[in-house]
Protein backbone atom coordinates (compact mmCIF):
# COMPACT_ATOMS: atom_id res chain seq x y z
CA UNK A 1 0.00 0.00 0.00
CA UNK A 2 1.42 3.28 -0.58
CA UNK A 3 0.29 6.79 1.13
CA UNK A 4 0.25 10.36 -0.71
CA UNK A 5 -0.16 13.06 1.67
CA UNK A 6 -1.54 15.03 -0.29
CA UNK A 7 -5.20 15.49 -0.21
CA UNK A 8 -4.87 17.01 -4.10
CA UNK A 9 -6.89 14.06 -6.43
CA UNK A 10 -6.83 13.99 -9.67
CA UNK A 11 -10.53 13.39 -10.86
CA UNK A 12 -10.57 13.16 -14.60
CA UNK A 13 -14.03 14.36 -16.33
CA UNK A 14 -15.60 15.09 -19.07
CA UNK A 15 -16.01 18.84 -18.40
CA UNK A 16 -12.72 21.14 -19.49
CA UNK A 17 -9.74 21.97 -17.50
CA UNK A 18 -10.41 25.25 -15.86
CA UNK A 19 -7.19 27.79 -16.21
CA UNK A 20 -5.24 28.77 -13.42
CA UNK A 21 -6.13 31.71 -11.73
CA UNK A 22 -3.67 34.55 -12.20
CA UNK A 23 -0.71 35.80 -10.35
CA UNK A 24 -0.99 39.32 -10.04
CA UNK A 25 0.55 39.78 -6.39
CA UNK A 26 4.03 40.83 -5.87
CA UNK A 27 5.59 42.26 -2.38
CA UNK A 28 4.62 45.35 -2.47
CA UNK A 29 0.63 44.66 -3.38
CA UNK A 30 0.66 42.20 -0.98
CA UNK A 31 1.76 44.69 1.92
CA UNK A 32 -0.99 46.93 0.72
CA UNK A 33 -3.45 43.93 0.35
CA UNK A 34 -2.72 42.92 4.19
CA UNK A 35 -2.36 46.72 5.75
CA UNK A 36 -5.75 47.95 3.82
CA UNK A 37 -7.65 45.05 4.85
CA UNK A 38 -6.22 45.16 8.62
CA UNK A 39 -6.86 49.51 8.89
CA UNK A 40 -10.04 49.08 7.68
CA UNK A 41 -13.74 48.80 9.54
CA UNK A 42 -11.96 47.52 12.72
CA UNK A 43 -10.34 50.92 13.53
CA UNK A 44 -12.75 53.01 11.91
CA UNK A 45 -15.69 51.89 13.86
CA UNK A 46 -15.10 49.48 16.88
CA UNK A 47 -12.64 52.21 19.07
CA UNK A 48 -15.49 53.17 20.84
CA UNK A 49 -16.54 50.00 21.68
CA UNK A 50 -13.27 49.09 22.97
CA UNK A 51 -13.10 51.97 25.16
CA UNK A 52 -16.24 51.39 26.69
CA UNK A 53 -15.04 47.69 28.19
CA UNK A 54 -11.39 49.49 29.15
CA UNK A 55 -11.84 53.52 29.14
CA UNK A 56 -9.25 55.58 27.89
CA UNK A 57 -6.39 52.23 28.05
CA UNK A 58 -8.07 51.98 24.21
CA UNK A 59 -4.70 50.96 23.22
CA UNK A 60 -3.99 48.29 25.24
CA UNK A 61 -6.75 46.09 23.85
CA UNK A 62 -5.03 46.85 20.27
CA UNK A 63 -2.20 46.09 21.37
CA UNK A 64 -2.31 42.97 22.88
CA UNK A 65 -4.23 41.69 20.33
CA UNK A 66 -1.36 42.18 17.71
CA UNK A 67 0.39 40.16 20.24
CA UNK A 68 -1.76 37.57 19.76
CA UNK A 69 -1.94 37.83 15.90
CA UNK A 70 1.57 38.16 15.09
CA UNK A 71 1.77 34.32 17.08
CA UNK A 72 -0.95 32.85 15.17
CA UNK A 73 0.97 34.54 12.07
CA UNK A 74 3.88 32.55 11.95
CA UNK A 75 2.03 29.36 11.86
CA UNK A 76 -0.06 31.09 8.72
CA UNK A 77 2.64 31.79 7.40
CA UNK A 78 5.02 28.04 7.77
CA UNK A 79 1.71 26.46 6.49
CA UNK A 80 1.20 28.82 3.65
CA UNK A 81 5.19 29.02 2.68
CA UNK A 82 4.76 25.37 2.80
CA UNK A 83 1.41 25.11 1.25
CA UNK A 84 0.77 28.26 -0.98
CA UNK A 85 -2.47 27.23 -2.61
CA UNK A 86 -6.26 29.03 -1.97
CA UNK A 87 -8.63 28.10 0.37
CA UNK A 88 -5.99 28.67 4.02
CA UNK A 89 -7.43 27.33 7.27
CA UNK A 90 -9.61 25.16 5.34
CA UNK A 91 -7.18 23.68 3.07
CA UNK A 92 -4.61 23.17 6.21
CA UNK A 93 -7.04 21.37 8.26
CA UNK A 94 -7.64 19.10 5.54
CA UNK A 95 -4.23 18.19 5.05
CA UNK A 96 -3.48 17.62 8.97
CA UNK A 97 -6.66 15.44 9.54
CA UNK A 98 -8.27 14.72 6.57
CA UNK A 99 -11.86 14.77 7.83
CA UNK A 100 -14.51 16.30 5.25
CA UNK A 101 -16.71 17.19 8.33
CA UNK A 102 -14.48 19.32 10.28
CA UNK A 103 -12.72 20.82 6.80
CA UNK A 104 -16.35 22.03 6.16
CA UNK A 105 -17.07 23.78 9.17
CA UNK A 106 -13.94 25.39 9.21
CA UNK A 107 -14.40 26.38 5.99
CA UNK A 108 -17.40 27.50 6.41
CA UNK A 109 -16.93 29.26 9.57
CA UNK A 110 -13.92 31.85 7.42
CA UNK A 111 -16.31 32.49 4.91
CA UNK A 112 -19.10 33.40 6.73
CA UNK A 113 -16.08 35.94 8.70
CA UNK A 114 -15.44 37.32 5.71
CA UNK A 115 -18.89 37.92 4.77
CA UNK A 116 -19.79 39.80 7.76
CA UNK A 117 -17.38 41.56 8.21
CA UNK A 118 -18.13 42.90 4.60
CA UNK A 119 -21.55 43.02 5.31
CA UNK A 120 -21.24 45.20 8.53
CA UNK A 121 -18.43 47.49 6.38
CA UNK A 122 -21.58 48.32 3.58
CA UNK A 123 -23.39 49.41 6.43
CA UNK A 124 -20.88 51.05 7.85
CA UNK A 125 -20.14 52.89 3.78
CA UNK A 126 -23.59 53.39 3.31
CA UNK A 127 -24.16 55.51 7.35
CA UNK A 128 -20.51 57.69 6.39
CA UNK A 129 -21.77 58.48 3.02
CA UNK A 130 -25.14 59.69 4.29
CA UNK A 131 -23.12 61.82 6.82
CA UNK A 132 -20.68 63.03 4.03
CA UNK A 133 -23.68 64.46 2.36
CA UNK A 134 -26.09 65.03 4.70
CA UNK A 135 -28.43 62.81 4.39
CA UNK A 136 -31.14 61.35 6.38
CA UNK A 137 -30.38 58.78 7.91
CA UNK A 138 -33.13 56.11 6.99
CA UNK A 139 -33.47 52.60 7.40
CA UNK A 140 -34.04 52.05 3.74
CA UNK A 141 -31.82 54.53 2.31
CA UNK A 142 -28.93 52.44 3.85
CA UNK A 143 -30.34 49.62 2.91
CA UNK A 144 -30.43 50.27 -1.22
CA UNK A 145 -26.33 52.08 -0.44
CA UNK A 146 -25.25 49.18 0.77
CA UNK A 147 -26.60 46.44 -1.44
CA UNK A 148 -25.60 48.78 -4.29
CA UNK A 149 -21.83 48.66 -2.86
CA UNK A 150 -22.04 45.07 -2.58
CA UNK A 151 -23.04 44.50 -6.34
CA UNK A 152 -20.45 47.39 -7.42
CA UNK A 153 -17.96 44.92 -5.12
CA UNK A 154 -19.00 42.13 -7.52
CA UNK A 155 -18.57 43.74 -10.57
CA UNK A 156 -14.83 44.87 -9.80
CA UNK A 157 -14.24 41.18 -8.87
CA UNK A 158 -15.76 39.60 -12.01
CA UNK A 159 -13.58 41.88 -13.52
CA UNK A 160 -10.22 40.94 -12.51
CA UNK A 161 -7.63 40.02 -9.42
CA UNK A 162 -5.37 42.99 -11.35
CA UNK A 163 -8.06 45.24 -11.09
CA UNK A 164 -9.46 44.47 -7.39
CA UNK A 165 -5.76 44.65 -6.46
CA UNK A 166 -5.26 48.31 -7.87
CA UNK A 167 -8.77 49.23 -6.08
CA UNK A 168 -7.39 48.09 -3.08
CA UNK A 169 -3.79 50.06 -3.06
CA UNK A 170 -6.04 53.33 -4.03
CA UNK A 171 -8.50 52.43 -1.27
CA UNK A 172 -5.49 51.76 1.33
CA UNK A 173 -3.58 54.86 0.63
CA UNK A 174 -7.18 57.14 1.21
CA UNK A 175 -7.39 55.24 4.49
CA UNK A 176 -4.09 55.22 5.65
CA UNK A 177 -4.08 58.97 4.67
CA UNK A 178 -7.11 58.87 6.94
CA UNK A 179 -5.86 57.67 9.77
CA UNK A 180 -2.75 59.46 9.91
CA UNK A 181 -4.82 62.74 9.38
CA UNK A 182 -6.73 61.79 13.11
CA UNK A 183 -3.07 61.56 14.12
CA UNK A 184 -1.63 64.59 13.06
CA UNK A 185 -4.61 66.41 14.01
CA UNK A 186 -4.98 65.10 17.17
CA UNK A 187 -1.80 65.32 18.24
CA UNK A 188 -1.87 69.08 17.44
CA UNK A 189 -4.87 69.28 19.73
CA UNK A 190 -2.90 67.98 22.31
CA UNK A 191 0.46 69.24 22.50
CA UNK A 192 -1.66 72.54 22.24
CA UNK A 193 -3.31 71.81 25.33
CA UNK A 194 -6.85 71.04 23.96
CA UNK A 195 -6.99 67.51 25.01
CA UNK A 196 -6.95 65.41 28.31
CA UNK A 197 -3.52 63.35 28.36
CA UNK A 198 -4.97 61.56 31.82
CA UNK A 199 -7.46 59.60 30.30
CA UNK A 200 -5.07 57.41 27.89
CA UNK A 201 -4.30 55.84 31.04
CA UNK A 202 -7.33 56.02 33.16
CA UNK A 203 -9.04 52.08 33.16
CA UNK A 204 -12.78 52.20 33.62
CA UNK A 205 -14.64 49.22 33.70
CA UNK A 206 -17.76 47.83 33.69
CA UNK A 207 -18.69 47.51 37.33
CA UNK A 208 -18.99 43.53 37.32
CA UNK A 209 -15.71 43.49 35.71
CA UNK A 210 -12.05 43.33 37.00
CA UNK A 211 -9.85 44.93 34.99
CA UNK A 212 -8.33 41.14 34.07
CA UNK A 213 -11.78 40.32 32.82
CA UNK A 214 -12.46 43.83 30.73
CA UNK A 215 -8.94 43.71 29.25
CA UNK A 216 -10.15 40.21 28.03
CA UNK A 217 -13.31 41.48 26.85
CA UNK A 218 -11.95 44.51 24.81
CA UNK A 219 -9.31 42.43 23.27
CA UNK A 220 -10.80 39.94 22.45
CA UNK A 221 -13.39 42.68 20.52
CA UNK A 222 -9.89 44.47 18.94
CA UNK A 223 -8.66 41.09 17.69
CA UNK A 224 -11.67 41.79 15.26
CA UNK A 225 -9.13 44.45 13.54
CA UNK A 226 -6.30 42.44 13.32
CA UNK A 227 -7.06 39.57 11.46
CA UNK A 228 -6.80 41.16 7.80
CA UNK A 229 -3.43 38.65 7.45
CA UNK A 230 -5.81 35.67 7.08
CA UNK A 231 -7.59 37.13 4.19
CA UNK A 232 -4.07 37.11 2.21
CA UNK A 233 -3.03 33.59 2.66
CA UNK A 234 -6.40 32.74 0.29
CA UNK A 235 -4.81 34.95 -2.19
CA UNK A 236 -1.61 32.18 -2.10
CA UNK A 237 -2.40 30.88 -6.12
CA UNK A 238 -2.45 34.89 -7.02
CA UNK A 239 0.86 35.75 -5.25
CA UNK A 240 4.21 35.49 -7.12
CA UNK A 241 6.35 33.53 -5.46
CA UNK A 242 4.57 32.91 -2.46
CA UNK A 243 6.92 30.69 -0.15
CA UNK A 244 9.52 33.64 -0.79
CA UNK A 245 7.36 37.21 -0.41
CA UNK A 246 4.95 35.86 2.26
CA UNK A 247 6.91 35.92 5.82
CA UNK A 248 8.52 38.94 4.89
CA UNK A 249 5.25 40.86 4.09
CA UNK A 250 2.82 39.66 6.68
CA UNK A 251 4.83 40.44 9.51
CA UNK A 252 5.74 43.94 8.27
CA UNK A 253 1.84 44.47 7.61
CA UNK A 254 1.12 43.65 10.74
CA UNK A 255 4.16 45.66 12.27
CA UNK A 256 2.30 48.66 10.32
CA UNK A 257 -1.06 48.05 11.20
CA UNK A 258 -0.27 48.06 14.90
CA UNK A 259 1.54 51.32 15.10
CA UNK A 260 -1.14 52.82 13.27
CA UNK A 261 -3.87 51.48 15.81
CA UNK A 262 -2.55 52.10 18.74
CA UNK A 263 -1.69 55.77 18.05
CA UNK A 264 -4.92 56.64 16.83
CA UNK A 265 -6.50 54.67 19.31
CA UNK A 266 -4.78 56.83 21.99
CA UNK A 267 -5.67 60.19 20.11
CA UNK A 268 -8.68 59.50 20.07
CA UNK A 269 -9.41 58.50 23.47
CA UNK A 270 -7.14 62.04 24.98
CA UNK A 271 -9.68 64.23 22.41
CA UNK A 272 -12.99 62.71 22.97
CA UNK A 273 -15.00 61.83 26.71
CA UNK A 274 -15.26 58.24 26.68
CA UNK A 275 -19.27 58.86 27.19
CA UNK A 276 -18.97 60.51 23.98
CA UNK A 277 -16.65 58.14 22.45
CA UNK A 278 -19.12 55.02 22.88
CA UNK A 279 -22.34 56.45 21.49
CA UNK A 280 -21.11 57.58 18.17
CA UNK A 281 -21.18 55.36 15.22
CA UNK A 282 -18.10 57.36 13.92
CA UNK A 283 -15.57 58.04 16.76
CA UNK A 284 -12.88 59.19 14.39
CA UNK A 285 -14.85 61.97 12.48
CA UNK A 286 -16.25 62.80 16.49
CA UNK A 287 -12.34 63.01 17.59
CA UNK A 288 -11.50 65.23 14.88
CA UNK A 289 -14.34 67.69 15.21
CA UNK A 290 -13.55 67.77 18.80
CA UNK A 291 -9.18 68.53 17.81
CA UNK A 292 -10.45 71.39 15.26
CA UNK A 293 -13.71 72.48 15.34
CA UNK A 294 -14.70 74.14 11.98
CA UNK A 295 -11.47 72.96 10.16
CA UNK A 296 -12.36 72.68 6.49
CA UNK A 297 -10.73 68.81 6.55
CA UNK A 298 -13.77 67.56 8.97
CA UNK A 299 -16.09 67.34 5.95
CA UNK A 300 -13.34 64.95 3.84
CA UNK A 301 -13.41 62.40 6.51
CA UNK A 302 -16.85 61.07 6.48
CA UNK A 303 -15.56 60.12 3.10
CA UNK A 304 -12.17 58.91 3.80
CA UNK A 305 -14.29 56.68 6.61
CA UNK A 306 -16.47 55.32 3.83
CA UNK A 307 -13.41 54.10 1.25
CA UNK A 308 -11.68 53.17 4.66
CA UNK A 309 -14.49 50.57 5.30
CA UNK A 310 -15.13 49.83 1.32
CA UNK A 311 -11.35 47.84 1.47
CA UNK A 312 -12.65 45.68 4.01
CA UNK A 313 -15.97 44.89 2.24
CA UNK A 314 -13.31 44.08 -0.82
CA UNK A 315 -11.07 42.29 0.34
CA UNK A 316 -13.06 39.93 2.39
CA UNK A 317 -15.48 39.28 -0.21
CA UNK A 318 -12.04 38.34 -2.55
CA UNK A 319 -11.18 36.33 0.40
CA UNK A 320 -14.93 34.62 0.93
CA UNK A 321 -14.88 33.68 -2.95
CA UNK A 322 -10.93 32.81 -3.37
CA UNK A 323 -11.61 30.15 -0.10
CA UNK A 324 -14.74 28.52 -2.28
CA UNK A 325 -13.12 28.26 -5.33
CA UNK A 326 -9.97 26.45 -3.64
CA UNK A 327 -12.08 24.07 -1.22
CA UNK A 328 -14.87 23.07 -4.72
CA UNK A 329 -11.19 22.95 -6.49
CA UNK A 330 -10.15 20.27 -3.75
CA UNK A 331 -13.77 18.40 -3.57
CA UNK A 332 -14.99 19.27 -0.70
CA UNK A 333 -17.05 21.79 -2.26
CA UNK A 334 -19.60 21.40 -4.86
CA UNK A 335 -17.51 21.06 -8.15
CA UNK A 336 -19.68 24.08 -10.12
CA UNK A 337 -18.25 26.52 -7.30
CA UNK A 338 -14.39 26.16 -8.89
CA UNK A 339 -15.80 27.48 -12.53
CA UNK A 340 -13.28 30.12 -13.63
CA UNK A 341 -13.52 32.53 -16.58
CA UNK A 342 -11.27 31.87 -19.34
CA UNK A 343 -11.15 35.36 -20.24
CA UNK A 344 -10.23 37.26 -16.85
CA UNK A 345 -9.26 33.99 -14.66
CA UNK A 346 -11.78 35.31 -11.99
CA UNK A 347 -13.65 32.76 -9.86
CA UNK A 348 -17.16 34.13 -11.36
CA UNK A 349 -19.15 30.96 -9.95
CA UNK A 350 -17.56 31.51 -5.94
CA UNK A 351 -18.01 35.61 -6.70
CA UNK A 352 -21.68 35.28 -7.68
CA UNK A 353 -22.51 32.71 -4.47
CA UNK A 354 -20.95 35.01 -1.74
CA UNK A 355 -22.59 37.92 -2.91
CA UNK A 356 -25.85 36.44 -2.98
CA UNK A 357 -25.15 35.65 0.91
CA UNK A 358 -23.68 38.95 1.65
CA UNK A 359 -26.55 40.70 -0.25
CA UNK A 360 -28.90 38.36 2.15
CA UNK A 361 -26.88 39.22 5.31
CA UNK A 362 -27.38 43.09 4.38
CA UNK A 363 -30.90 43.04 4.63
CA UNK A 364 -30.89 41.18 7.52
CA UNK A 365 -28.33 43.51 9.50
CA UNK A 366 -29.47 46.58 8.05
CA UNK A 367 -33.38 46.05 8.83
CA UNK A 368 -32.48 44.71 12.66
CA UNK A 369 -29.59 47.21 13.10
CA UNK A 370 -29.11 48.98 16.55
CA UNK A 371 -25.94 50.81 17.86
CA UNK A 372 -24.82 47.52 19.21
CA UNK A 373 -24.49 45.72 15.55
CA UNK A 374 -21.07 46.58 14.63
CA UNK A 375 -19.83 45.52 18.09
CA UNK A 376 -22.34 42.42 18.50
CA UNK A 377 -21.12 41.26 14.97
CA UNK A 378 -17.38 42.02 15.06
CA UNK A 379 -17.06 40.44 18.29
CA UNK A 380 -18.76 37.35 16.78
CA UNK A 381 -16.36 37.30 14.17
CA UNK A 382 -13.17 37.36 15.92
CA UNK A 383 -14.69 34.62 18.61
CA UNK A 384 -15.34 32.48 15.17
CA UNK A 385 -11.53 33.57 13.75
CA UNK A 386 -10.26 32.86 17.22
CA UNK A 387 -11.44 29.07 16.99
CA UNK A 388 -10.08 28.53 13.79
CA UNK A 389 -6.95 30.22 15.06
CA UNK A 390 -6.85 27.80 17.58
CA UNK A 391 -7.03 25.07 14.97
CA UNK A 392 -3.97 26.82 13.02
CA UNK A 393 -1.72 26.66 15.59
CA UNK A 394 -2.44 22.81 15.83
CA UNK A 395 -2.36 22.09 12.79
CA UNK A 396 0.90 23.61 12.29
CA UNK A 397 2.75 21.15 14.58
CA UNK A 398 0.36 18.14 13.01
CA UNK A 399 1.46 19.10 9.59
CA UNK A 400 5.60 18.87 10.59
CA UNK A 401 4.97 15.05 9.93
CA UNK A 402 4.58 16.19 6.09
CA UNK A 403 7.42 17.43 4.29
CA UNK A 404 7.32 19.05 1.26
CA UNK A 405 9.79 19.18 -1.21
CA UNK A 406 10.53 23.06 -1.43
CA UNK A 407 11.90 25.48 1.26
CA UNK A 408 9.39 27.05 3.74
CA UNK A 409 9.48 29.02 6.58
CA UNK A 410 9.17 27.36 9.86
CA UNK A 411 8.44 28.68 13.13
CA UNK A 412 9.58 28.10 16.18
CA UNK A 413 7.71 25.22 18.05
CA UNK A 414 6.68 27.14 20.74
CA UNK A 415 4.93 29.73 18.93
CA UNK A 416 1.70 27.82 17.98
CA UNK A 417 2.08 26.26 21.36
CA UNK A 418 1.22 29.74 22.81
CA UNK A 419 -1.11 30.62 19.66
CA UNK A 420 -3.02 28.21 20.38
CA UNK A 421 -3.50 28.67 24.08
CA UNK A 422 -4.28 32.31 24.18
CA UNK A 423 -7.13 31.80 21.19
CA UNK A 424 -8.62 29.53 22.98
CA UNK A 425 -8.51 32.26 26.35
CA UNK A 426 -10.25 34.39 24.34
CA UNK A 427 -12.83 32.20 23.05
CA UNK A 428 -14.13 30.62 26.72
CA UNK A 429 -16.72 32.94 27.73
CA UNK A 430 -15.16 32.66 31.74
CA UNK A 431 -11.99 34.41 30.39
CA UNK A 432 -12.98 36.31 27.71
CA UNK A 433 -16.14 37.86 29.25
CA UNK A 434 -17.73 37.52 26.03
CA UNK A 435 -21.50 38.65 25.57
CA UNK A 436 -24.23 36.10 24.84
CA UNK A 437 -25.26 36.84 22.07
CA UNK A 438 -22.34 36.53 20.47
CA UNK A 439 -22.09 32.66 21.14
CA UNK A 440 -25.75 32.51 20.15
CA UNK A 441 -24.79 33.82 16.53
CA UNK A 442 -21.77 31.57 16.09
CA UNK A 443 -23.95 28.23 17.19
CA UNK A 444 -26.75 29.93 14.83
CA UNK A 445 -24.27 29.66 12.19
CA UNK A 446 -22.49 26.60 12.78
CA UNK A 447 -26.08 25.12 12.88
CA UNK A 448 -26.25 26.14 9.22
CA UNK A 449 -22.94 25.08 8.31
CA UNK A 450 -23.93 21.54 9.43
CA UNK A 451 -27.14 21.40 7.30
CA UNK A 452 -25.25 22.90 4.39
CA UNK A 453 -22.78 20.19 5.02
CA UNK A 454 -25.37 17.11 4.73
CA UNK A 455 -26.99 18.61 2.02
CA UNK A 456 -23.60 18.50 0.16
CA UNK A 457 -22.92 15.12 1.22
CA UNK A 458 -26.56 13.85 -0.20
CA UNK A 459 -25.60 15.14 -3.49
CA UNK A 460 -22.30 13.56 -3.69
CA UNK A 461 -23.35 10.38 -2.85
CA UNK A 462 -26.53 10.61 -5.08
CA UNK A 463 -24.22 11.44 -8.04
CA UNK A 464 -21.88 8.92 -7.15
CA UNK A 465 -18.83 11.04 -7.34
CA UNK A 466 -15.53 9.17 -7.06
CA UNK A 467 -14.06 11.44 -4.54
CA UNK A 468 -16.69 10.30 -2.10
CA UNK A 469 -14.92 6.62 -2.31
CA UNK A 470 -11.21 7.39 -1.58
CA UNK A 471 -9.80 9.12 1.42
CA UNK A 472 -8.79 13.19 0.65
CA UNK A 473 -5.49 12.03 2.36
CA UNK A 474 -4.54 8.57 0.53
CA UNK A 475 -4.16 8.62 -3.11
CA UNK A 476 -4.42 4.42 -3.02
CA UNK A 477 -6.03 1.91 -1.61
CA UNK A 478 -5.04 -1.91 0.15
Amino acid sequence: MSSDPSWTQVVKTAEPEQPELKRALGPGLLLLFIVGDILGTGIYALTGQVAAEVGGAAWLPFLLAFAVATVTAFSYLELVTKYPQAAGAALYTHKAFGVHFLTFIVCFIVMTSGITSASTASRAFAVNLAIGFGLPDGVGLTLLVALGFIVLIMLVNLRGVTESVWLNVVLTLIELSGLLLVIFIGMWAIFGGNADWGRVVAFETAEDKNVILAVSTATSLAFFAMVGFEDSVNMAEETKNPSRIFPRMMLTGLGIAAAVYVLVSITVVALVPIGELVGSETPLVTAVEKAAPGFPINSLLPFISMFAVANTALINMMMASRLLYGMSKQRVLPAFLSKVSHSRRTPWAAILFTTVLALALITYVSLDAEGSVVALLGGTTSLLLLTVFAIVNVVVLVLRKQPVDHDHFTTPTVMPIIGAITCLYLVLPFTSGRPGGQYGIALVLLAIGVVLWGVERLFRRSSREPADTTSPTDSSSS
